[in-house]
């Protein structure tokens, strides 16, 4: 296997400085919609990457449900590793990368918990069956066997019968509020647009780094 021959260009786009806004949120608001028009199986997939109180990093894949002027949200259980760690240490990194577009954006700041209202509304969002499974699963915990979580789901669909599932303490969201926001554009010859943002008081500040 010879993965280091594994190469192509990119030419599907460019970032030039009259492309950009003197707000990234509008800017991504601009590229999220134009990945929504892309057929991009799970346009808003999203690396998120946390660390623990001794530096050592983890990352997984989750979904990004809302981003607005304060920021860019994500929900899950707050027991799990993810949850723990930023918690303890509520700095994160966000990557979200459409490759049939050829872009990438990343994304770095603190993180909060979202209020107790704005939890209950996305959770109530959900298919009753994903509300079960988020209320039965010790997510990121050591389970004795799939059987096991099957059973548990079932056991709490006969419990709850036509009553609503509430959304557990355990479970919410957090929101990412962003001081820093990079714009990847894959160009020929590995010359790559990239424009970082950077929160300077109210204000940002717009750079073109090297690629």
């Amino acid at each position: 296997m010879n993965i280091d021959a594994l190469r192509r260009e990119y030419q599907k786009g460019e970032l030039k400085d009259d492309h950009l806004d003197p707000d990234p949120m509008h800017l991504f608001e601009k590229w999220f919609e134009q990945a929504l028009h892309a057929d991009i199986f799970d346009p808003n997939a999203m690396t998120l990457a946390t660390a623990d109180l001794s530096g050592r990093p983890s990352a997984r894949i989750v979904l990004l449900k809302k981003f607005d002027e304060k920021g860019f949200y994500f929900f899950t259980n707050y027991t799990s590793r993810k949850g723990s760690e930023l918690d303890k240490n509520p700095l994160a990194a966000l990557l979200i990368f459409w490759k049939e577009l050829e872009r990438q954006v990343r994304i770095e700041g603190a993180v909060k918990r979202t209020t107790r209202n704005e939890s209950d509304q996305y959770f109530h969002s959900r298919s009753l069956e994903s509300r079960i499974s988020a209320a039965i699963s010790p997510q990121s915990k050591v389970v004795e066997s799939r059987r096991f979580l099957e059973d548990r789901w079932v056991e709490y669909l006969k419990e709850i019968k036509d009553k609503d599932v509430k959304r557990p303490d355990f479970w919410g969201g957090f929101r990412l509020i962003p001081d820093s926001i990079e714009f990847w554009q894959g160009r020929p010859n590995r010359l790559h647009d990239r424009i970082l943002y950077k929160r300077t008081g109210k204000a940002w500040e717009i750079v073109r780094l090297a690629p």
